[in-house]
């Protein structure tokens, strides 16, 4: 077999296979077989019937059509492996030539991994915030807790902001009622804004067995993009009544027996959320500038399918309904050219992201454990709320172990640059990340574990895995945030894992495909 590479630009090339018969024996061996227990001709037992036979009564073109369908992808992936290509996505192959008893030759049209110089990440210097804690970040903790705990008491008054009511809903649009829209004995926080535009105007001023109906246009359904008439009828009226600060409230809130131990906890709390923030803003300060030393074309084929990928997820919360999505990004101001325009720009940004990480772990060579692997795999797991013999499953259904292991692989990548950077916070004090994140350093002849933690895992917040969230980097505060109002049962554990949040979860086309963990 012989091929060629033309380098077609910096992430893209053309290979040239030419394949002579005698190396497609194995090929025509597995033709004539399958078709020979195909083909039923009188004096011949089934699967027995002679090459010669097939060609006559079949054609010629029929066997070359196997033999080359079987071929090419076996070729194809030969002539990659022996041109050392690092190849993204499916290739665009072309039959050029058969020449029957000769050989046979084909195109294929692959994007690549493009080749660039690994920034110094040594020489990488990032400010972060300096850690400050007021009064008034406790008190918003105080205030989310009596909130928490507020009881509600019914009142003979209109409803005001705050108040807690129990309604029915009615919706039409002309004279066709939406069954789907009704509902009885609704509770609803006025003032929240979390069902229709215009519901908590009409509410405020409404009492106990009052009716009113306002106009609102509808964001979802199939009458999405349309105003509708909206009737609800007030069946109660609660007042949220918060508790007083002091020792009991402390009692009834925590395991604390005063205020002022609470108090002293929500700082230590708060402590670890702020340095979890800072954490991540150094990763994504560390990462933008990584980013920004190098050049890395972003090969148009991977692009395009990452940005169809993220335009199918944001229309499929929608119902692959295009009118109700049109009337949701109205709705938030924007147009759909404007959609366009932000998605194509964050997945190449992604991709590039993908890409620089990636070759930042094969200088490194860096692998990952079976135990980093389970890990990522219990940290999925969990975030998206599914047992984690389910979500494994569910990877191996879909084809997307490879991409766990890419990006537990990349989280390490990012964590070894961050460590290697120098990080100070804004008054000049030099700052360890690991230890913002909560991860204590263990002595070498100590540690059974990786020589590199996984940062990976190290987003505060729980939409990191959603596409929104995977544009460039992973926001690191939501979760951490809720964490200090309800802290998980083991606190720690999400403090190290936000330490390696890689900051795109999703995998190049093709890539890794083979990729498994290594087994300590």
């Amino acid at each position: 077999m012989k091929s060629t590479v033309e380098h077609l630009n910096p992430t893209r090339v053309k290979l040239t296979v030419e394949v002579p018969f005698d190396e497609l024996k194995p090929q025509f061996d597995k033709a004539y077989k399958a078709l020979a227990g195909q083909v039923r001709v009188p004096g011949f037992r089934p699967g027995k019937v002679p090459a010669r036979i097939l060609d006559a009564r079949l054609g010629r073109g029929a066997v070359l059509s196997e033999v080359v369908n079987d071929a090419v992808p076996v070729k194809y992936g030969q002539a990659v492996s022996e041109s050392e290509l690092a190849v993204l996505g499916q290739p665009e192959i072309e039959v050029t030539r058969v020449d029957d008893n000769e050989s046979i030759e084909f195109t294929a049209e692959v994007d690549i991994r493009p080749q660039f110089e690994v920034p110094d990440a040594s020489t990488v210097s990032v400010t972060v915030d300096d850690l400050e804690i007021t009064d008034a970040d406790v008190q918003e903790q105080i205030d989310a807790l009596r909130e928490r705990f507020a009881t509600t008491t019914a009142v003979d008054r209109a409803a005001a902001d705050g108040d807690l009511v129990t309604i029915d809903l009615r919706a039409a649009v002309g004279d066709r009622e939406l069954t789907d829209a009704a509902t009885d004995g609704l509770s609803y926080r006025v003032g929240t804004g979390d069902l229709v535009d215009g519901l908590d105007d009409t509410l405020v001023g409404m009492s106990a067995g009052d009716l009113a109906t306002f106009r609102t246009n509808l964001v979802a359904g199939e009458f999405a993009g349309q105003e509708a008439d909206v009737t609800v009828t007030v069946t109660a009226v609660q007042e949220r009544v918060l508790p007083e600060v002091d020792d009991e409230f402390a009692q009834l809130a925590s395991e604390f027996d005063t205020v002022d131990e609470l108090r002293t906890d929500l700082v230590e709390k708060i402590t670890r959320v702020k340095n979890l923030e800072r954490g991540a803003q150094a990763r994504d300060k560390v990462l933008e500038a990584l980013l920004a030393a190098v050049d890395i074309p972003a090969p148009a084929g991977v692009v395009k399918a990452e940005v169809e990928v993220r335009e199918h997820d944001a229309v499929h919360a929608f119902d692959h309904n295009e009118e109700a999505f049109a009337a949701y990004l109205e709705g938030e101001g924007k147009t759909r050219q404007e959609f366009d325009a932000e998605v194509r720009e964050s997945s190449e940004q992604a991709v590039r992201t993908q890409l620089l990480l990636d070759a930042m772990a094969e200088q490194a060579q860096l692998g990952v454990s079976q135990e980093e692997f389970t890990q990522r795999l219990l940290f999925n797991a969990q975030r998206i709320g599914v047992p984690p013999e389910q979500y494994f499953q569910r990877l191996q259904e879909t084809g997307q172990i490879a991409a766990v292991f890419s990006d537990v692989r990349r989280g390490k990548a990012l964590a070894a640059a961050v460590e290697q950077a120098t990080v100070t916070d804004a008054s000049g004090n030099t700052l360890n990340v690991p230890e913002l994140f909560g991860v204590e350093e263990v002595a070498e002849d100590e540690s059974d574990g990786p020589d590199v933690i996984d940062v990976a895992t190290v987003s505060a917040d729980d939409d990191a895995a959603d596409d929104a969230a995977d544009d460039a980097v992973d926001e690191a505060d939501a979760a951490a945030i809720e964490a200090v109002d309800a802290e998980a049962a083991d606190p720690d554990a999400a403090d190290s894992d936000a330490y390696a949040d890689s900051p795109d979860g999703d995998t190049l086309a093709a890539d890794t495909q083979d990729a498994q963990p290594t087994k300590d």
